[in-house]
């Protein structure tokens, strides 16, 4: 007698469902899709006890005949494509056909559906994956289907559900990722009878992502707008100030439908390099055109996935596409919203320079760096390229340089001495001097030319490092690489090294946390990022250590310098660890603070 058999096809069906229907969600998903697919404007969702006792779908879409309402339940039955032509190149959201007939498997399941085409509407009821019942039935054209007992006849798939609450909450957010990219779409959900919410259908597409992501989000967001060789790329960012502490903040659609993707994800975090702090993630919505021939969407049957003829194509042009506009949003402007348009600048106030008895306290460890700083004692420093003219600085009569840079900011004084307390004409910003610092050493640092050597101070008194056998092995293949940023460093018998020189930077400082550091993230790093990731890493280092610490008075001189170089950077909002270099409180706020304004 033959081992192997063919399975009855109830037992095959319900195989081939857990791959489809994994939760009430995954039910909703592929209903929802079929709406859309249908043409649908208005779609209904009705859930009880979280998807597990009903989950019903009702739409305006252009419904089925009697004959298409049988063969829809029928497996690999479908009207989306019909050759391998049409595999590769698929334009709609289901195509599988698969949805129907796998669902009706593991639940009891009711169809009721009619096209205009029809005077009567057929209703079609199925228990475990058996036709019990085909009626007439009146109808409005669309289609209804109700879901009852999700995996009744399959109590090992249902005992892995999780609670009613957070079973709703995946049904919650897969009809919110729907209504996101169908803005003209109405979407209402009910549980248990009760409206949990209702996104009306919207001629701003902006609206309906505020109304997803939250109408607080509105004035974070920023429009995406790039294209590139038949890729475009659309939708919204938050600020980097606006971060979740999972990814469940990215929406990202490639062609109309929701996907989770690396690719594309990794070039989001790309595009937000050193504009995040570790840990946090960004939020996002994204939406991807591109030639349907040029990528994949048949890679697993829940659809979710995709595969790219291009892959680092795609990837290099989401992380284009965000950087660009983040570099836009990173161009500050301290002009209050009704000035932004007009530019008209009026005087400063006529007050004394508050900085102009300002003297450092407590040493000189500022001093020690003045050189790489760009300040001589006692004198001003060069003029930066966003420098206003000698009779624009703050504290004088003169109107205000044509700049909305740090540089037009009228400094107040330092808070704790570590933060400057700015006025501009929209409000206060306050500027951590430490991080805004670091990001000027380590822009510094990136700008040098590739292979020319920087520039080193050599240390009357070197210092010796003793290193263990792994770190060891790290250090003596990184010395050439650390000696193109100013570090030398000799090998001084077995696991034991010898500083003797640093850059101008860290002159003065304690090198040997800065080298422990460097050894330990390059361990931590691997491999896998490359020698271009581990020296971008060194670096940051290196200007985390040579930037200015808190708890230092800095006097207007030497303030001013800070402004005039924080306006030659790329991204003058974030030091290189993600962290910002500034924050703002407006006019607006601070009068409703103080009760000024309602």
């Amino acid at each position: 007698m033959p081992q192997i058999k063919i399975l009855p096809e109830t037992l095959s069906n319900k195989i081939a469902a857990g791959e489809v229907v994994e939760r009430p969600a995954s039910v909703v998903k592929e209903l929802l899709e079929n709406a859309l697919d249908a043409g649908s404007t208005r779609i209904i969702v009705d859930v009880e006890k979280g998807g597990q006792s009903l989950i019903q779908v009702s739409d305006n879409g252009t419904g089925m005949n009697h004959a298409d309402a049988l063969l829809a339940i029928e497996r690999y039955a479908t009207s989306k494509i019909s050759s391998d032509d049409d595999l590769f190149a698929i334009r709609t959201l289901g195509f599988r056909g698969e949805a129907l007939p796998s669902i009706a498997s593991v639940s009891r399941f009711q169809l009721i559906t009619r096209d205009k085409s029809s005077d009567a509407g057929t209703e079609i009821i199925v228990e475990g994956g058996k036709v019990k019942s085909v009626s007439e039935v009146g109808a409005p054209v669309g289609t209804m289907i109700a879901v009852r007992q999700l995996f009744f006849n399959t109590p090992a798939r249902k005992k892995f559900l999780k609670t009613v609450g957070t079973e709703m909450g995946h049904i919650a957010d897969t009809v919110a990722r729907m209504a996101l990219d169908r803005p003209g779409v109405q979407f209402r959900l009910s549980h248990n009878n009760k409206t949990v919410k209702s996104w009306p259908p919207v001629s701003e597409h902006l609206a309906r992502v505020a109304d997803v992501l939250g109408k607080d989000s509105r004035p974070d967001l920023h429009a995406i707008e790039f294209s590139r060789n038949g890729l475009l790329i659309s939708g919204w960012i938050c600020s980097p100030r606006v971060t979740r502490r999972t990814s469940r903040g990215l929406y990202i659609f490639v062609n109309g439908r929701f996907v989770r993707d690396r690719t594309v994800q990794h070039g989001i975090f790309k595009g937000f390099a050193q504009r995040l702090v570790k840990g946090q993630f960004p939020v996002a919505v994204v939406f991807i055109k591109i030639p349907f021939d040029q990528v994949d969407v048949n890679v697993h049957p829940a659809k979710n996935e995709v595969r790219f003829v291009k892959p680092q194509a795609v990837h290099e042009a989401v992380k284009s596409a965000i950087a660009q506009t983040l570099y836009e949003v990173d161009r500050v402007d301290w002009l209050p919203p009704d000035r932004q348009q007009s530019r008209q600048f009026q005087k400063a106030p006529q007050i004394a320079d508050p900085l102009s008895s300002y003297r450092p306290v407590g040493g000189n460890e500022f001093g020690m760096r003045n050189a790489e700083f760009g300040i001589k004692n006692g004198e001003q420093g060069s003029e930066a390229r966003s420098q206003p003219p000698e009779a624009s600085r703050p504290g004088t009569q003169e109107p205000v340089f044509d700049t909305a840079g740090f540089s037009a900011l009228r400094v107040v004084g330092q808070l704790h001495n570590t933060y400057i307390v700015c006025e501009s004409d929209a409000g206060l910003v306050l500027i951590d001097h430490h991080a805004a610092h670091e990001r000027i050493l380590y822009e510094q640092l990136r700008r040098r030319a590739a292979g020319q050597p920087a520039a080193a101070q050599k240390l009357l008194v070197p210092e010796t490092l003793e290193l263990n056998f792994s770190e060891a092995e790290i250090l003596g293949g990184m010395m050439a690489d650390l000696k193109a940023l100013g570090l030398e460093i000799e090998p001084f018998g077995k696991n034991t090294f010898v500083v003797k020189a640093v850059p101008p930077l860290l002159a003065g400082r304690d090198v040997r946390p800065l080298i422990y550091e460097i050894v330990e993230k390059t361990a931590a790093a691997g491999d896998s990022p490359g020698l271009k990731a581990v020296l971008d890493e060194c670096r940051r280092v290196m200007a985390c250590h040579g930037a200015m610490r808190a708890n230092q008075t800095l006097d207007g001189q030497q303030i001013r310098k800070l402004l005039q170089q924080l306006d030659e950077c790329e991204n003058p909002s974030h030091c290189p660890h993600g962290r910002p270099t500034w924050v703002r409180w407006d006019l607006d706020f601070l009068e409703k603070s103080f009760k000024r304004v309602v």
